[in-house]
């Protein structure tokens, strides 16, 4: 059984310890567990119960409101605001692949419309949109973890492809990007993706994957010596605070250009250093891709 803590919570719904607190205070509402010393933990379903309510909350229901309606109603309006409006081919063929565990069909559907569209747009516009309703629909007990990781796996596969179906490409602007995520950090297809369209715009790459420590990147940049260390990052799990994180990249890499994207950057004490640049969103991300000038927006808090 997963166990959570409640820093895991905060990172993975948004929510924040101390809204939590307030809510069960108010509200006579324990969103945990106790082990037999007392002390907290929240298991999977509880980690949905938050999801659940974080995901409507966050679209203007009030909270007392949600707290009173049982989880068979609650994922139910979450399968409702989730599912609205996107039923049209070739995402409900998709879908419905995914369910069925239907490979076939999946390469069929995904194929002709990289055939019409390009890799690019149908990542952007289908592929993406499709992992993130699936991760979703998690919410709605619409989906099990293995029809996730099947759909995942089938993704990947394609990046890999068309990543080595490219012709090399000679560009002038010298960068060498190497591509990771960090400890903690298990999604992939984003960093592929951000590989396929660097190594189409001309960049040189070098791949680790995901889980890179700090000393693994140490070591490879001592052999391949690139300008950027870039990565992207959806759920941080690791125990070192993202801030802290942060500041061990740039010590460690001064002559290096750090360059991050991903939601779990939103809304996070980031670096004011210009050696530091956060891709706030897709388009600073194809930007960055195509060694185009990217201005960093760094909030303050």
């Amino acid at each position: 059984m997963n166990r959570f803590s409640i820093r895991d919570i905060e990172k993975l719904t948004g929510i924040k310890a101390h809204t939590l607190r307030v809510w069960e205070q108010r509200y006579q509402y324990d969103f945990s567990k106790r082990k037999e010393g007392g002390h907290r933990y929240y298991d999977g379903e509880d980690l949905k119960k938050i999801l659940r309510l974080s995901f409507l909350y966050k679209r203007g229901n009030k909270i007392s409101s949600l707290l009173e309606i049982d989880q068979e109603q609650l994922a139910s309006y979450c399968l409702q605001d989730l599912n609205a409006g996107i039923h049209a081919e070739p995402f409900r063929q998709l879908l419905e692949s995914v369910s069925n565990f239907d490979e076939e069909t999946f390469n069929q559907v995904v194929h002709l419309q990289v055939l019409h569209n390009g890799l690019q747009k149908t990542m952007l516009e289908i592929l993406f949109p499709l992992l993130n309703l699936i991760g979703n629909n998690w919410l709605c007990d619409r989906v099990i973890p293995a029809q996730e990781h099947f759909c995942s796996e089938l993704v990947m596969k394609k990046l890999l492809l068309a990543i080595d179906g490219l012709e090399p490409v000679y560009a002038e602007n010298n960068r060498t990007v190497l591509l990771f995520t960090p400890i903690g950090e298990s999604h992939e297809i984003p960093i592929l993706f951000m590989q396929y369209l660097l190594k189409k715009n001309g960049s040189k790459c070098v791949y680790y994957g995901k889980n890179a420590d700090i000393q693994v990147l140490k070591d490879i940049c001592e052999v391949h010596h690139p300008s950027h260390l870039y990565f992207h990052l959806i759920t941080h799990l690791d125990d070192c605070p993202l801030e802290k994180y942060l500041q061990e990249l740039l010590s460690h890499f001064p002559d290096k250009k750090i360059v991050a994207a991903g939601p779990a950057m939103e809304n996070q004490s980031l670096p004011s250093q210009p050696s530091f640049t956060w891709l706030k969103d897709c388009e600073a991300m194809l930007k960055f891709a195509a060694a185009d000038q990217v201005n960093s927006w760094v909030p303050h808090y």
